[in-house]
C-alpha cells in the first residue's frame, strides 16, 4: 500500500478533522522513530497513518482494529502492519503482543501524540519550545486530557527502552516537523 492509497483509505473512513490530525501526528512520530531505530520509514509511517482509520465507524472494542484489519487484509496490506495495528489495542494484546519494534513504537506513540496535541492546544506557543517537562507537568493534572491513559505513555517509553523525557522529546520533535499540518503553525517571526 502506498501512502496515497493509505491516505485515501483513511479519508474514506475518517471525516473528523481531529482524527485526521491524530493520524498525521502518529505518522510523523513513527517516521521519526523508524529513522531513530534504523527501520523502514515507509512501513512505519504508513502504520502510523492508518492505525485508527476504522475508529470513526467502529469505535467500540473489539470492533475497532479488528474490523479495520479485515479491510486491510482484503487490500493485501502486509501482516506486519496489520499485527502492529491490532497490537496497539489492549483487547488484542494476547494474540498480538507488543513484542516487536513496529508494535512497540506504535503503542508508544499513539497516546503520547494525543497528549502532546492537547498540551499544544493550551500553550500560546503551541509546539514551539515545548519540552518534556511541560508535558510531564500536564500529565500530573488528572483532569487535563483525562481520557489519555498516562500509564500507556509510560509503558510506551519502557517498551522503546527510553527514559520518559527522551520519549516525549522525540514525539515533540516529530510533531514539530508537521506543526503547520496539525494546525500549530510556528509562532516564530
Amino acid at each position: 500500500m502506498t501512502r496515497d492509497q493509505a491516505w485515501s483509505l483513511l479519508t474514506e473512513y475518517t471525516k473528523s478533522e481531529s482524527l485526521l490530525k491524530h493520524a498525521l501526528a502518529v505518522e510523523a512520530a513513527m517516521r521519526h522513530y523508524a529513522a531513530h531505530f534504523g527501520e523502514d520509514p515507509k512501513v512505519w509511517s504508513l502504520t502510523g497513518l492508518i492505525h485508527d482509520f476504522d475508529y470513526e465507524r467502529w469505535p467500540n472494542p473489539p470492533d475497532h482494529t479488528r474490523e479495520g484489519a479485515k479491510i486491510l487484509r482484503e487490500q493485501g496490506v502486509d501482516e506486519e502492519v496489520i499485527g502492529a495495528i491490532l497490537s496497539h489495542a489492549d483487547w488484542n494484546q494476547t494474540e498480538y503482543p507488543c513484542d516487536r519494534p513496529l508494535r512497540k513504537a506504535l503503542f508508544g506513540v499513539d497516546e503520547l501524540c494525543g497528549f502532546v496535541t492537547a498540551v499544544a492546544y493550551v500553550r500560546p506557543e503551541k509546539l514551539t519550545g515545548m519540552t518534556a517537562s511541560s508535558v510531564r507537568k500536564k500529565m500530573k493534572q488528572k483532569s487535563f486530557a483525562a481520557a489519555v491513559k498516562r500509564e500507556d505513555i509510560e509503558k510506551g517509553a519502557e517498551l522503546l527502552g527510553l527514559p520518559l523525557d527522551d520519549h516525549i522529546n522525540h514525539v515533540i520533535t516529530a510533531m514539530q516537523t508537521i506543526g503547520d499540518r496539525l494546525g500549530f503553525a510556528s509562532t516564530k517571526g
